[in-house]
């Protein structure tokens, strides 16, 4: 367990330690993954590459995507210079296209500021574009044989269990804990391959689906596995449950064929950004187009607007958007709703569909629009 008073980190001496890094490198040089970037350890490339490319990804789905990207862009000048076709061609299929547009944009900036040689220094690292603090670490670790802790999901899992350390993973705090632990134990001789045991461990022995893996290579220093508590960790709160909601937009045009629009308030989800109307259903069990006419015609009366005059209302025959928040789920549908032109109060306004363009509005509304022409 961790003991933290005074300087003293964990309750480890140096002599368990220096034994718990032979171990795992022994382990490594026996049991290793064969993967194609760790041919080239010293190109700093590949793997960066080879890095990015995991982010999201399994092994055994990168290594075709790695070798087919290495081949058509061998070198940093090559990946600053592609075009923008053969990048996405590369690409395709992994997904998450950001990463590789800022690869790009990050070899460009190798280009101009570094001569085009890959920066030496994990601070360096850090400055360019795509590249985080694991990157960072995996890289320099690596490719240079700088004792930084390449500390990601897996890593964090084995940290906490091997030291039985129930701290919430999700908190900075606990991460700046972690990642403490982890120099203590990187091997100064060997960093890269003692980041890359560790990852291997993560990914083949101390999984997340098996707490208690036979055999346990690092069983002797595993304080979770001896305590019994090993499935408790890492320790991660669920999230909060998402509910669902049945929620009506409307589209409502006045006879000039202005379209209403109202600015979500504080405290509202979406807060200061212009929507159509949206109400939560009410009309359940039936779901029809007077129904829902009906709770409109609340909504305003709500909102203290009288005299509204509604000359057609109906049902769009459109898909039903989904549209999915940290904490909740809504599934909307669209109504076409027209009425006289009507006196509004603040945070409502009139607008012309095409002059949208001036207003702020969220993923939600555009998911709105889409299929809708003025």
């Amino acid at each position: 367990m961790t003991v933290k008073k005074e300087e003293k980190l964990i309750d480890w001496s140096e002599d368990k330690i220096l034994a718990f890094r032979e171990t795992l490198l022994d382990w490594y040089d026996r049991e290793k993954r064969d993967i194609p970037w760790r041919h080239h350890a010293d190109n700093p490339y590949y793997i960066w590459v080879s890095e990015i490319m995991l982010q999201q990804t399994q092994v055994a789905t990168v290594i075709p995507y790695f070798e087919r990207f290495i081949s058509t862009l061998p070198t940093i000048q090559a990946l600053a210079e592609a075009e923008e076709e053969v990048l996405m061609h590369l690409w395709q299929g992994l997904g998450y296209y950001s990463r590789v547009r800022n690869m790009q944009t990050a070899a460009q900036q190798i280009m101009d500021e570094y001569h085009g040689e890959m920066p030496r220094t994990y601070e360096e690292l850090l400055q360019l574009k795509g590249i985080g603090p694991y990157t960072a670490a995996a890289i320099a670790s690596i490719a240079y044989g700088i004792p930084e802790p390449a500390l990601d999901g897996n890593l964090i899992r084995i940290v906490t269990r091997l030291f039985n350390l129930h701290d919430d993973i999700t908190k900075a705090k606990s991460k700046r804990l972690f990642r403490d632990i982890y120099k203590l134990l990187i091997d100064p001789e060997r960093p890269g391959d003692f980041n890359q045991a560790l990852m291997d461990m993560g990914a083949t022995i101390m999984t997340a689906s098996n707490p208690y893996p036979e055999p346990h290579p690092l069983k002797v220093f595993d304080a979770s596995y001896q305590a019994k508590t090993a499935h408790l960790l890492p320790n991660k709160p669920k999230k909060v449950k998402q509910t669902q909601h049945l929620m009506n937009a409307y589209l409502v045009y006045n006879h000039e064929g202005a379209i209403l629009m109202r600015k979500h308030e504080k405290g509202e989800l979406l807060q200061d950004l212009w929507h159509f109307p949206i109400i939560e259903q009410q009309s359940l069990q039936e779901n029809n187009d007077l129904n829902h006419l009906h709770e409109f015609r609340e909504w305003i009366n709500k909102q203290g607007i009288e005299d509204v005059d509604i000359l057609r209302a109906r049902k769009m025959d459109l898909p039903s958007i989904k549209h999915v928040f940290s904490h909740r789920i809504w599934e909307l549908d669209r109504f076409l709703i027209v009425t006289n032109e009507f006196e509004l109060p603040q945070g409502m306004v009139w607008i012309q569909l095409e002059d949208l363009v001036d207003y702020p509005i969220s993923t939600l509304q555009k998911k709105l629009l889409k299929d809708i022409k003025g």
